[in-house]
Order: structure tokens, then C-alpha cells, then sequence
């Protein structure tokens, strides 16, 4: 569903595409009053400025739905589970987006979370290798396949498309070999790789603590943006509206960490997760870098003439795609305490590029942002939850996702038309 941000994160290009995404804007360094940001607001909509709103409406929808149909979906057991079933793939995902960002795709990021999880398992339990160590080579294993894929797409001029169509069969066949004939490596339910998804922090303080600081660190860094956007003459948001910003911002975080500790406390995974999210957001909406990759997105010829290192950057986000692949894939791995010949596979790689395009990222380029990825993983791992507990056929989820997706592409269609037609793009 469309939205994001643009370079600079002020939401010129979509609104915001994330938890963290802008709506309406003050004039330069004034508070605009209330009625006037309301009457910016539905301008941004009618004008194609969509922001979460789509995405956030069809979560709320989805909830709703299996809930009325079965009340344990909402229970505080299935939602901490979901809660950890996301991250896998979204953290796979978060890669994805920057490759979209640049109106690109990456087919192979199942194939290289498969690879990945097979490597540590034979380095880890057949070999020996010290766990930690084992981790980064799997990392940087999938770091430097996506920079042999950046190299042939950015260098050599390979399309995307079929450079990572590629990488999917040639890593999936590598991780193949790399398995051998067992096919399958069980983990160390003890080591740290398996704790990734299995370890929760039961003491109910740290889901609060956590809740409140990140509730806090949103509202400090939203009032020093808002300053320094003030002081530079340029449109800021007023202390009002940062306010009322945080304060929906509270009632989520601490109603997931209520939440949470009625079950087993907040899950280690999803923090990782959460953590992870906020670096990426902060590296793309507020480093040259992020600004760099909005703007190739945005139009490759203009960036060239401006001076930018376009290979440079595309090569860049596909080591961000391979590298969040392989973390993505030992967390996949740790939920299952194994690698197989399974891994990486079936739905997966569709499922990553899917909720990053339905969580906000357009697939034309140079808008979205990394908390789409979160909105649309959770998307896609609510249906197939309640399909589950519904004793759905598995098929059904398929078929529903599908249109779910039909849909995204088709605002994300609409919402450009529309931002064309009001000269926004």
C-alpha cells in the first residue's frame, strides 16, 4: 500500500511509509492550527499521499475478521507468537525494501537465507566452528553474494531481474551441496542461534521499560528534528501534533508490552527485530546515504548528473538485501532448531517481497521505508495464523495474500497517477 518517504524523510514523495511516517506539515518554522492541519492532511490524500493508512486499515480489518471468527486470535499466546513468527521474514524484507527503493528486485533472498542457515549448521555442528564466529561468516557469506549480484546489475549492466533469478537457482543448488546427503542438521537447542527465537524476558519491567523508552526517544528526536527544521526556515511540525504523534505511539507500545507479559514477556527475537528497524529507519531518512538511495529511486539519470555514485549505491543495497537475507535466514532456522533442504524455500522469497510492497514500498521506486516491512510481514503472518486456527486450508492463505497484494499494487498505481496529476512526482 502506497506511502513513504522521501529523501530528506519529510514525506514529499508518498507520506510516510512506517510507524514513523509524516502526515500534514506546518509552514516554514510556524504551527499551523488545527483545522488548516487537517485540511493539509485530506489534501495529501486526495493529491495521492496515502502514507500507512491503507495498510494500517486492512491489518485493522484482517484482526477484526478472525477474531468475530475465532477469539483466540487475539489471545495473548497467539499474539506473541506471531509477534516472533514475523521476524524471519521480516527481517529479510527490511533488505528487500532497499532494493525496491531503487526500483529494483531481488528474486534470490530465500535461496541466500537458505544458504546461509546451512552454512552455520555444517561450520556450527559439523565442523566445530565456534557459534559466534559460525553467525558472522553466514552473514558475511550473504554479504558478499549481494555484492557479486550488485556488481554483475550496477558494473556489467546484468538486469536485476536476472542476476537474482540466478542467485535463486545457483544458491539454492549451493546450500543443496552444502547439506549433503543428511539433508537435514538439527541445532543446539541450548545455543545461541536457537535462543534467538526461544528466550523471553519474563520480567514484566523490561516490555514496559522498553515500551518507554522507545516512546521517549520518539518524542526527543521527533522535537530536535522539529527544531532544527524550524531554525532552517523549512516546514515543521508543531510541539502539538509531536505531542498527539507520541501519544498514539504510547497507547501501542504499552498495550503490545501488557500484552505480551500475560503470556512468556517480551520475545528476544522481536526486539532484535524492533531495534534493527529504528537503525535502518535512521539510516535512510537522516544519513547522505538514505538520501542517496531516495534520489536514485527517484530518477537514475537526475542522480547520475548530480554527481551521485549510482553503482556504488546500487551495489550497496544489494548487500544490504543479502545480508539481512542470511540474518533473516538464522532466525528462520532458529524457529525450527534445524536447516534442511526446505529452507529457504517454498513461499518464502514471495512472502518477504510481498510485505515490504503491501507494508508501503512502492515497486516503481523512491518511496517506502523500512517499517514497512513490519506492517506488511504482519499482515501476511495474521492471515496465516487465523487460517490456521481456523483449519483453513493452506490454500485459502494463498489465495488471500494474493489479493492482498493485487490490491497494494493497485493503490500504489492510483496513488502515483494521482501525485502526477498534482505535480508531486
Amino acid at each position: 500500500m502506497s506511502g513513504g518517504r522521501g529523501a530528506d524523510g519529510r514525506g514529499t514523495r508518498g507520506g510516510g511509509g512506517g510507524a514513523g511516517g509524516r502526515g500534514a506539515r506546518s509552514t516554514a518554522g510556524k504551527d499551523t492550527p488545527g483545522p488548516h492541519r487537517w485540511e493539509a492532511f485530506r489534501e495529501g490524500l486526495r493529491s495521492g499521499e496515502l502514507g500507512s493508512l491503507p495498510v494500517l486499515l486492512s491489518l485493522a480489518s484482517i484482526w477484526l475478521v478472525f477474531f468475530v471468527l475465532d477469539g483466540n486470535f487475539l489471545s495473548p499466546r497467539n499474539l506473541s507468537n506471531l509477534g516472533v513468527d514475523i521476524v524471519g521474514t521480516g527481517m529479510i524484507a527490511v533488505g528487500v525494501v532497499f532494493v525496491l527503493l531503487l526500483g529494483e528486485i531481488d528474486l534470490s533472498v530465500g535461496s541466500v537465507s537458505g544458504l546461509a542457515a546451512a552454512a552455520f549448521a555444517v561450520l556450527n555442528i559439523q565442523q566445530g566452528m565456534p557459534e559466534g564466529l559460525a553467525v558472522l561468516v553466514a552473514v558475511v557469506m550473504g554479504t558478499a553474494i549481494g555484492a557479486a549480484q550488485g556488481f554483475f546489475f550496477a558494473r556489467v549492466g546484468v538486469p536485476a531481474f536476472v542476476v537474482t533469478l540466478a542467485g535463486l537457482l545457483g544458491w539454492n543448488g549451493l546450500m543443496l551441496y552444502v547439506l549433503g546427503s543428511s539433508g537435514t542438521i538439527n541445532l543446539d537447542d541450548r545455543g545461541l542461534v536457537a535462543r534467538l527465537t526461544s528466550h523471553y524476558f519474563t520480567d514484566v519491567a523490561v516490555a514496559y521499560g522498553v515500551a518507554a523508552l522507545g516512546t521517549a526517544g520518539f518524542f526527543l528526536v521527533s522535537y530536535l528534528d522539529a527544531r532544527r527544521r524550524a531554525a532552517a526556515g523549512v516546514p515543521s511540525r508543531s510541539l502539538g501534533g509531536i505531542a498527539v504523534r507520541t501519544g498514539a505511539l504510547a497507547v501501542v507500545a504499552f498495550a503490545a508490552a501488557f500484552v505480551l507479559n500475560r503470556f512468556q514477556g517480551l520475545p528476544l527475537a522481536l526486539l532484535i527485530f524492533l531495534v534493527v528497524l529504528v537503525g535502518l529507519d535512521q539510516v535512510l531518512r537522516r544519513t547522505a546515504y538514505g538520501r542517496m538511495v531516495f534520489a536514485i529511486g527517484g530518477g537514475v539519470e537526475a542522480a547520475r548528473r548530480a554527481g551521485l555514485a549510482v553503482a556504488g549505491v546500487r551495489i550497496s543495497v544489494f548487500m544490504m538485501s543479502g545480508t539481512m537475507a542470511a540474518v533473516g535466514g538464522l532466525f528462520l532456522a532458529s524457529r525450527v532448531t534445524s536447516a534442511s533442504q526446505a529452507s529457504g524455500g517454498g513461499n518464502l522469497m514471495m512472502n518477504a517481497i510481498a510485505a515490504a510492497v503491501i507494508g508501503g514500498t512502492s515497486l516503481f521506486g523512491g518511496r517506502g521505508g523500512v517499517w514497512s516491512a513490519l506492517l506488511g510481514v504482519l499482515v501476511i503472518q495474521s492471515i496465516a495464523s487465523g487460517v490456521a486456527l481456523l483449519g483453513i486450508q493452506g490454500a485459502v492463505q494463498y489465495m488471500i495474500t494474493g489479493g492482498v497484494l493485487l490490491v497494494a499494487v493497485v493503490i500504489d498505481s492510483l496513488s502515483r497517477r494521482a501525485q502526477k496529476a498534482h505535480g508531486r512526482v
